[in-house]
């Protein structure tokens, strides 16, 4: 599992459509396998999960985002899972981290 959290403002609903766009635009396999978008008061808290078929490891991989939104602060959490063909333990990582640096290259472009 890999994972990356950062903290940036902006508006939810631009940030979560240049996210998708980032993500599913970055592989011809990628598509978006579930989201919600959720409110109590004025925080909203918006989850995307992304899977891609991971040519190196010849499986699957997720990519889960949750962003949690205040006014225009926006508190991001990823979490890439998955590629792994190993039984106990995971030998190969590697489709888990370039699909969590999607999101990453995602966050940073956009705070530009």
């Amino acid at each position: 599992m890999a994972s990356f959290e950062h903290t940036l403002t902006g508006d939810a609903d631009q940030f979560i459509a240049y996210l998708d766009q980032a993500i599913l635009t970055g592989s011809v396999t990628a598509n978006v396998e579930g989201s919600s978008d959720l409110r109590i008061g004025q925080a909203r808290m918006l989850v995307r999960v992304y899977e891609r078929f991971g040519a190196l490891g010849g499986n699957r991989v997720s990519l889960s985002v949750s962003v949690l939104s205040v006014g225009d602060q926006l508190s991001v959490a990823a979490v890439a899972s998955g590629g792994s063909t190993a039984m106990f333990w995971k030998v190969n990582t590697v489709g888990e981290h370039a699909f969590l640096q999607k999101a990453m290259d995602a966050v940073s472009d956009f705070v530009r």
